[in-house]
């Protein structure tokens, strides 16, 4: 993955852009989203990121609608959940979020997270098949860009050769905690990486390193950590409820990281922030 630096937008393998930093919706309740979605945009985002299980893209679908955009500068994404996995369940609840987000269409559909042996034998013909379906959107023009969440290298190569390989993999990436094979995986095969969990849920964000790169840009850990992964390519999905917050995380873009700082921080391995991991995910 190129370093993204300071492009606004990247380009999928299809040609359609994406804004490079997203406004991630996890644990925003539904009530919350409303307000929380509509601000986000007020403040800049383009990128809004949700998910069926998250229970609020009702709530994301007002604050699109309130924020009176023009549907098309927004790139909205949402997932279908491990108990919709296969072809026609899968297709099924696509039906049911564009209803609950009251869009006519949606910029990127993923698989939130794949089928492993642990949970079926078939896991890669449940993979598969729900893939398909998302290849069935995608054709039908119902969905811009399909891709999948927490896929491994060995789940990814079950869907390369398929009529589309995935366009984006989101997966937990933040300062620590790097996914070096997966990103390296994605990169040789076009594959555009998001972020989920960048700040690594506020548990990185006092490591000693991470504070002493920030003090001397003048930045946040939080802007640093925005700032590292556009530098590795990745495509960051912050949360915050609070304003200000969200206004310092788009402010990422009148600096570069030194490649002394950038290795730094590559350097760092402080494990997974979620304690989750497709091998071991039982639902």
């Amino acid at each position: 993955m190129n370093d993204l630096g300071n492009n606004l937008t990247v380009k999928l393998y299809n040609g359609i852009e994406i804004n490079s930093i997203g406004y991630g919706t996890w644990r925003v309740n539904d009530g919350e989203a409303k307000n929380m979605v509509k601000t986000a945009i007020d403040l800049g985002y383009r990128h809004i990121d949700t998910a069926s299980i998250y229970g609020n893209e009702q709530g994301v679908g007002e604050g699109i609608k309130n924020s009176g955009i023009d549907r098309k500068k927004l790139f909205v994404t949402s997932k279908v959940w491990t108990s919709e996995r296969g072809y026609d369940k899968a297709l099924y609840a696509f039906d049911k979020t564009l209803e609950k987000l009251n869009l006519e269409y949606l910029d990127l559909y993923l698989i939130h997270w794949p089928c492993a042996p642990h949970i079926s034998s078939d896991y890669k013909r449940v993979n598969i098949d729900t893939w398909k379906a998302l290849i069935k959107l995608y054709k039908d023009g119902r969905v811009r860009s399909i891709g999948v969440s927490n896929f491994l290298p060995k789940y990814l190569n079950d869907l390369m050769d398929l009529e589309y390989r995935p366009m984006v993999n989101q997966i937990e990436f933040h300062v620590g905690y790097r996914q070096e094979e997966t990103l390296e995986f994605c990169k040789q095969n076009g594959i555009c990486v998001e972020g989920w969990s960048p700040l690594g849920r506020g548990k990185v964000l006092s490591n000693v390193t991470l504070n002493e790169i920030a003090l001397k840009y003048g930045k946040t850990p939080a802007q640093i950590s925005i700032k590292w992964c556009l530098k590795n390519g990745v495509i960051p999905l912050p949360k915050s409820s609070d304003k200000n917050r969200m206004k310092s995380n788009l402010e990422v873009f009148d600096f570069e990281l030194s490649t002394a700082d950038f290795n730094a921080l590559n350097s760092l391995n402080l494990g997974s922030s979620s304690g989750l991991h497709p091998d071991t995910f039982n639902r």
